[in-house]
C-alpha cells in the first residue's frame, strides 16, 4: 500500500469525521470501546491527522504518541497540536519496522492499521511489535473493515462512504477502493483482511482475550436521520472492532 495515497489526501482526512458513518457509528462506538483513558499512557498506531490522540490526550490520558507512516499526515497532526496545544506527540514510523520505546504504553490502538500489511508476514510483524511496546495486561483496541462485508450488499453510500474491490486479491485478502464522499471525493485502497488473518496474528504475537466488537449508531444518530436511515448500516455492517490484550 502506497504511502503516497494518504501524503495526498492530508488535511482532507480530517474531513471524514464530519461524514454520517464516522460521526454516528465510527467514533462514538471506538470511544465507548476504548473506554476511561485517565492517568494511563496511549500509543495510537496509524494515528492519521491525529483525531484519536487528540480526543484521548482531552479525555486525561497522560501521555499519548501518534504514529503515522505518511509525513504528510504527521504534519498536519503537528500543525494541529501547534494551533491547540495538548501535549500530543507524533512521529513518522511504519509499525512494520517499529522502532523500540523506553517505557512500554498502557493502551495501543489501531485504527485502519492491518488492512495495510502486504501480506501475512507483515502482519504478524505489525502486531509483535505493537506487543512488544505495550505493558503486559495493556488494552489493544482495532477498528477495521469488516471481514464479513458483502460487496453485493447494502453499501455504506448514504452514510458517506463507497467500499468496492478493486480485483486484485491479496494474500490476507481482496483488495478494496473505499471512497469518502467529500466534495471533491477521496480514495484510498487497502486489503480487507480475513478473519483469521487478525485472530492468528494476534494470537501469534502474543495476544489474548480476542473480542469482536460490532459499531452502533450513536443515539445522536438515531434523532438526526431516524431508525430507518440506518437499516443498510445494520443489515451490512462496513466496519468492526476488535478487542485484546498484551
Amino acid at each position: 500500500m502506497s504511502v503516497q495515497q494518504y501524503d495526498e489526501i492530508g488535511e482532507a482526512y480530517e474531513g471524514f469525521k464530519a461524514l454520517p458513518l464516522e460521526q454516528y457509528a465510527v467514533v462514538p462506538s471506538f470511544l465507548a470501546m476504548v473506554g476511561d483513558v485517565r492517568g494511563r499512557s496511549v500509543l495510537d498506531l496509524a494515528s492519521g491527522t491525529g483525531f484519536y490522540s487528540r480526543e484521548f490526550r482531552r479525555r486525561g490520558a497522560t501521555e499519548v504518541l501518534g504514529i503515522d507512516i505518511s509525513g504528510e499526515m504527521v504534519a498536519v497532526a503537528q500543525q494541529l497540536e501547534k494551533n491547540d496545544p495538548l501535549g500530543v506527540r507524533y512521529e513518522v514510523g511504519d509499525v512494520a519496522e517499529l522502532r523500540s520505546f523506553e517505557e512500554r504504553f498502557d493502551i495501543g490502538l489501531a485504527v485502519q492499521l492491518l488492512s495495510y500489511a502486504s501480506d501475512v508476514a507483515t502482519t504478524e510483524r505489525m502486531c509483535r511489535n505493537v506487543h512488544r511496546s505495550l505493558k503486559p495486561g495493556a488494552d489493544f483496541f482495532v477498528l477495521n473493515q469488516s471481514p464479513d462485508f458483502r460487496f453485493d450488499g447494502p453499501t455504506p453510500e448514504r452514510y458517506g462512504f463507497l467500499s468496492e474491490l478493486t480485483g486484485e486479491e491479496g494474500e490476507t485478502g481482496p483488495q478494496v477502493r473505499i471512497t469518502a464522499l467529500l466534495d471533491p471525493p477521496v480514495s484510498f485502497v487497502a486489503n480487507r483482511p480475513r478473519r483469521e488473518v487478525y485472530e492468528e496474528s494476534l494470537r501469534a504475537a502474543g495476544f489474548t482475550d480476542l473480542t469482536w466488537v460490532p459499531l452502533t449508531v450513536s443515539e445522536a444518530g438515531l434523532r438526526e436521520f431516524g431508525p430507518d436511515f440506518w437499516a443498510d448500516f445494520h443489515t451490512n455492517p462496513p466496519l468492526e472492532m476488535l478487542h485484546c490484550r498484551a
